[in-house]
């Protein structure tokens, strides 16, 4: 019996949240192994182990040399910011690296140059690398598509008052899914703000509402209200770990493919 050797893995944002989520969820699968732990050339936690955290030893030193990092490692998981992805995904391009991209706030010509990147190397893209909250995409378009006329539909998600860009990358996911599913694009129909006279709703908008505050890991509810009644579909997170293993099967995913541009409904066989 051949033993596959175990996927090599680099986390970006090392020293953050989300990167120690990652780091732990590395350590403790039995097929992946941490290869390069990243974080910026600003960062206090250089040269540390990057499972010091934990009280535990990687064998793996925080750096900041990128190129160094992919070089050594089969996919790079990267929960950063828009800028820093870029970085990062010019150089998995130059090395061949794979990547799983959590990456949320992507401005369109950035989504556009994943794309591109994609022709070379294999890439997972989502706002959201929860098995749930794609389970729950699933079952938004399944709702989008049987109420279609006669309900209006809002979007309300919480974060962290640490989270940097509005409306979550999840809540934007889950207009698209919408939209879509009803022959619309979520460009033509979202509203974004309600600020004094708004008038009457507009019919067919998609609206969001944004809350920050406290330790929130991420709550998103969509409302489908009719005359009568009202559907509302929610996803909760208590804990980023559900992140951490969605991005491990992404992982997983990618073994073997040459290159090509998925998401989580790919990874988890929900087309």
């Amino acid at each position: 019996m051949t033993v596959s050797p175990p996927h090599r893995v680099a986390i970006a944002g090392a020293s953050g949240r989300m990167g120690r989520v990652l780091i732990e969820a590395v350590q403790a699968a039995d097929d992946c192994v941490l290869s390069a732990a990243l974080d910026r050339p600003d960062s206090p936690a250089l040269g540390q182990d990057a499972a010091a955290f934990s009280g535990q030893i990687a064998g793996v030193a925080i750096g900041a040399d990128v190129d160094a990092a992919v070089a050594v490692s089969d996919v790079l998981i990267d929960f950063t910011r828009p800028e820093g992805t870029m970085m990062h995904l010019a150089a998995c391009v130059r090395h061949g690296t794979a990547m799983v991209i959590g990456t949320t706030g992507l401005a369109e010509a950035q989504k556009a140059a994943i794309a591109e990147a994609a022709q070379r190397i294999p890439i997972v893209l989502a706002p959201n690398m929860s098995v749930g909250v794609n389970v729950t995409l699933k079952l938004l378009d399944m709702a989008a598509r049987a109420l279609a006329t006669g309900f209006d539909i809002e979007i309300v998600e919480a974060h962290h008052r640490h989270k940097v860009d509005a409306p979550s990358g999840t809540a934007l996911l889950m207009g698209e899914v919408i939209a879509a599913a009803q022959g619309r694009r979520l460009q033509d129909c979202a509203v974004y703000e309600r600020v004094g006279h708004t008038g009457e709703r507009p019919l067919g908008a998609i609206g969001f509402a944004t809350v920050r505050g406290g330790d929130v890991v991420g709550d998103h509810t969509v409302m489908f209200l009719g005359t009568g009644e009202r559907i509302e579909i929610t996803h909760k997170s208590s804990s980023r770990a559900t992140y951490a293993q969605g991005s491990l099967r992404a992982v997983r995913f990618l073994a073997g493919r040459a290159h090509g541009l998925y998401d989580m409904f790919d990874v988890l066989g929900l087309r």
